[in-house]
């Protein structure tokens, strides 16, 4: 169920997706209105080790890099070479000091353990790049630098499939008008910072919860793919009308043709002015 992740660290996983999901939306709404807002680089934490060799199926690694004896996902780094680090930009130039097989001591945060030190050999990123890397894939852990408080309150639901509809819903709130004409709409799929909107798990069970629920229009993400969109028809029925979105203009243009209002948004965020 979890793979090489235990139960801990997959729910930690999914409360980091979860908060990049509502920052990139911040971003992604707000600066789409004309608001000053910008995106600040964040924690260094652990999201995956590199794997130097995988099995002939692809589907275990059998062999990880020397810094998977020292970290796991879900650390996060504090000192690298005795240099605090404060966003994944501080380690280039600290690396670029060490060539592969040089050893050195990392301090990191291990959640429900506290800091801890260890070393670690080094290892050369590998192919045409040929940066000494420490060994890992970090999570995207960039905020949101908004001028003014943004809050949504996703309880305990982990995950990044909201970003779509945190974006729109933000939209909506922050204009006069109706984004969805009046018509009961829901939405799926991750949200990137140009605006790209991204595949989802379980496209076919939050169809049926949409027709549970009683939405009438369920925009969902183009990249899942015409076979795993054509079941989403399937289990909507002729209840809901599946429409499929590349980015965050094609979700605004698909609710202006259900009569909402978001191709007359302007930037209302251009003349906003701190109090």
């Amino acid at each position: 169920k979890f793979g090489t992740q235990t139960p801990d660290q997959q729910r930690q996983f999914n409360v980091e997706m979860m908060r990049t999901a509502k920052e990139t939306a911040e971003y992604v709404a707000l600066s789409t209105l004309g608001y000053p807002a910008e995106v600040v680089p964040g924690d260094v934490i652990i999201a995956d080790l590199v794997c130097l060799e995988a099995n002939e199926a692809g589907t275990e690694c059998i062999d990880y890099a020397p810094s998977d004896d020292v970290l796991d996902p879900g650390d996060k780094l504090l000192k690298v070479d005795g240099v605090e680090i404060a966003t994944v930009d501080d380690l280039a130039p600290i690396l670029a000091e060490h060539e592969p097989g040089d050893v050195i001591e990392v301090e990191f945060e291990r959640p429900g353990d506290g800091t801890r030190t260890g070393e670690i050999e080094l290892i050369a990123a590998g192919g045409d790049d040929d940066r000494t890397i420490i060994g890992f894939q970090p999570f995207d852990t960039a905020r949101a630098d908004l001028p003014f408080d943004v809050d949504i309150d996703s309880g305990a639901i982990g995950g990044p499939s909201a970003g779509l509809a945190f974006t729109l819903t933000l939209i909506d709130e922050l204009t006069p008008g109706e984004l969805t004409g009046g018509r009961r709409v829901a939405g799926t799929g991750t949200i990137s910072l140009d605006g790209t909107v991204g595949a989802i798990g379980g496209l076919g069970e939050k169809t049926s919860a949409v027709r549970q629920q009683g939405a009438t229009v369920f925009l969902v993400p183009t990249a899942q793919g015409e076979a795993d969109i054509a079941r989403a028809r399937e289990v909507a029925g002729d209840d809901v009308e599946i429409v499929p979105v590349a980015t965050l203009d094609e979700a605004l243009a698909a609710l202006a043709d259900l009569g909402g209002n978001g191709l007359e948004l302007g930037t209302p965020g251009a003349d906003y002015e701190p109090a």
